[in-house]
């Protein structure tokens, strides 16, 4: 079993090589787009967790995994290529719906935040209005 730090760098190599496949050799149209978020292998090096994404977002999740399924074999070879290890580990896909997640976040603290300044404004309005009224109260004989 290979120590931490070293699972960690098989795990980063496999990341850069699998995303440089995935740019350059990979042509099944199901799989365009598609980017590799993380990757994870397990201690035994038996099996290589990959997370997928795409910018066209989780519709076509299945069909982009699909892809990437039956790529598998070709691109576990070609990583056995580069990736000098005594057994490549298998390819396994995952979706990965971090992105959109993050999005979704981003959005909802746009909107909290204009919501915040819109009742800051209305706040100002208001107790400029009380202002000019307590003036105006003041100023009458």
């Amino acid at each position: 079993m290979p120590s931490g730090i070293r699972l960690q760098r098989i795990q980063d190599q496999i990341r850069q090589v699998m995303t440089l496949l995935l740019e350059t050799k990979v042509s099944d149209p199901r799989a365009q787009g598609a980017y590799i978020t993380d990757v994870s292998v397990d201690r035994e090096l038996d099996f290589a967790n990959i997370y997928v994404s795409s910018l066209v977002g989780e519709e076509q999740a299945a069909e982009i995994l699909d892809g990437l399924r039956s790529a598998a074999g070709y691109l576990r070879y070609e990583l056995g290529r580069v990736v000098k290890l005594r057994v490549i580990p298998k390819l396994r896909f995952y979706w990965d719906d971090t992105p959109e997640k993050a999005d979704r976040i981003e959005s909802l603290l746009a909107e909290i935040k204009a919501e915040r300044l819109s009742n800051a404004k209305e706040a100002v309005e208001i107790k400029e209005t009380d202002d000019e009224d307590m003036n105006d109260e003041g100023n009458q004989p």
